[in-house]
């Protein structure tokens, strides 16, 4: 058990370096050669324009959800005008930048990984080193790029889809005034609250592409191999948004707190 144990750390370990490596190489790649316009834009579209339909069905139905959920429990307590407040700062600060990051990973990471993993089982990416082109500028900086881009924008159209959807519900089906809805939000999300999603957007972004690339390049094993590297880099991006969510929102609220306050975290 405990060379199981020490094995499976090392292996961890070697994982996480390599995998950071992966990140410093691709950055050092960018600066140096900017990857084609065709190359960036062609992962724009796949990414960005792609992802519309479901970020839309996802935001809206969360904000719906949220909405009605929040009416229900604080109507009695004579607080259903604050639904509004609380559709947009959890759309904001949570539930915009995770679930879009879900979102895309499921439709866009999953075949990153698979597109990349098969060109290694079929020795493409070999073949595109034997011409003197590396694969991380020509493979994975285009996406690296676009993740970054597109995910963000993606999160934007997610928060403004909830916010939506929470409108509808509130003001068509339970009576609520427009101006109940909107007229708190300008005075109590904060500019702390738009920078946190902002943040969280784009570490999701470079999370999701890296990872799903990364697995990608370690495919071995064939078509049974692609598909458990597809599943692990799902899993793991999962995984990895969850626990950087928790971290990310630590960290910034204690900074937020030290320079309003002056805390001691």
């Amino acid at each position: 058990m405990y060379i199981i144990l020490r094995d499976s750390f090392l292996n961890f370990l070697a994982g996480a370096g390599e995998y950071i490596k992966l990140i410093s190489d691709v950055s050092k790649t960018i600066f140096q050669k900017f990857p084609k316009w065709s190359l960036i834009r062609d992962q724009l579209f796949s990414i960005g324009v792609m992802s519309l339909g479901v970020v839309a069905i996802t935001g809206l139905s969360t904000g719906v959800v949220l909405a009605a959920q929040s009416i229900y429990q604080l109507s009695s307590k004579g607080l259903a005008n604050i639904t509004g407040i609380m559709v947009a700062k959890a759309m904001i600060t949570e539930l915009g930048p995770v679930l879009t990051a879900f979102m895309v990973t499921g439709r866009v990471g999953a075949a990153m990984c698979a597109e990349i993993g098969t060109m290694k089982v079929t020795e493409q990416i070999d073949a595109i080193r034997s011409m003197a082109v590396n694969p991380k500028s020509y493979l994975i900086a285009p996406r690296f790029i676009a993740g970054i881009v597109m995910v963000p924008l993606l999160t934007v159209f997610c928060i403004l889809m909830g916010i939506l959807g929470g409108y509808l519900i509130s003001t068509y089906f339970f009576h609520m005034s427009s101006a109940a809805y909107f007229t708190p939000m300008p005075l109590h999300i904060t500019r702390f609250d738009i920078i946190a999603g902002a943040v969280k957007s784009i570490i999701f972004g470079i999370l999701l592409v890296t990872i799903c690339c990364y697995k990608g390049l370690k495919t071995k094993g064939g078509a049974e191999g692609v598909g458990k590297a597809t599943t692990n880099s799902v899993v793991i991006s999962y995984v990895s948004i969850l626990i950087s969510d928790f971290l990310i929102t630590l960290a910034l609220n204690a900074i937020h707190l030290k320079i309003k306050y002056g805390w001691h975290l």
